[in-house]
């Protein structure tokens, strides 16, 4: 394995990735590569569909939408897993939504063309879906049907599928569109092992910085009973929306700091809690 690179003044401290594990393990490759101390503690699961079903209906029926927003690209990597990605061809008046580069780059992987992709500017403030909603918001979506294509969470309040991505799905509706939903994967807590939560523990206080890219995950942790009566008062964050600041907060932990979820601000962000929160 090649050497690292040293980490940079003021960024020695470890960052703890807390995004799903092929995400994370992602994101820990660019910030070691940029010289971070950084490490995984995946805090949400991944894995398909209670019901596949559902997304062979979509498929079907693909061709009767104006517009499909996907959340994630984990939402991306679901939808076109075999055997729906044999289904020959897209409809090329279909329009690809997603609320960040990273959905984006998962729309191209899985061979649709730029053309068909809308999504938020890369200088962006932020990458969600208020500013998805900013790019198309002003056309005329008057009686065209939308699909979301997003995870279930089976144990969020409402009877399995998360609402994260409700705010976009009013606009529409408000705009005169018809909505549908398409759950493709599950987002599950983590089940995790003895070392994973000492590793946790000593995160608390060791001067660690955790990465947090969702509310979910913040849930997920501290939610864990094998954490419970952890003192996050001593703990240290990078949270990559104001929302998902707000929930670190709320959590107890005693520095946050909020970042665009754009690498090289992350990486700014990273140096700059060393330097203002040793």
């Amino acid at each position: 394995m090649p050497q690292l690179p040293v980490p940079p003044a003021g960024a020695a401290a470890p960052v703890i990735v807390t995004r799903p594990a092929q995400d994370a393990q992602h994101w820990v490759t660019q910030l070691r590569q940029a010289g971070f101390a950084a490490e995984a503690l995946p805090l949400i699961d991944i894995g398909p569909a209670s019901d596949t079903g559902a997304l062979s209906q979509a498929w079907q029926n693909l061709d009767r939408y104006a517009a499909c927003m996907f959340v994630s690209g984990n939402a991306v990597e679901y939808f076109f897993k075999p055997p729906t990605s044999a289904i020959p061809g897209l409809p090329p008046s279909l329009r690809f939504m997603a609320p960040g580069p990273g959905t984006v780059s998962a729309l191209l992987a899985a061979g649709v063309p730029m053309e068909q992709v809308d999504a938020p500017a890369a200088d962006a403030g932020q990458f969600d879906s208020e500013s998805l909603w900013a790019v198309v918001g002003g056309r005329n979506w008057q009686g065209s049907r939308v699909l979301v294509v997003r995870g279930e969470s089976p144990d969020a309040a409402g009877g399995g599928v998360s609402s994260g991505r409700d705010w976009i799905a009013r606009q529409w509706e408000a705009a005169g569109a018809q909505v549908d939903f398409v759950g493709v994967y599950q987002r599950r807590a983590p089940v995790f092992t003895g070392e994973q939560v000492a590793r946790a523990r000593a995160a608390s206080a060791d001067g660690s910085v955790w990465l947090f890219s969702s509310s979910e995950a913040v849930a997920n942790l501290t939610r864990l009973p094998a954490l419970a009566g952890v003192d996050w008062r001593g703990a240290r964050a990078v949270a990559t929306h104001p929302r998902i600041e707000e929930a670190v907060r709320a959590a107890g932990w005693g520095v946050v700091v909020a970042s665009r979820p754009a690498l090289k601000d992350i990486r700014d962000t990273l140096a700059s809690i060393e330097s203002l929160y040793p």
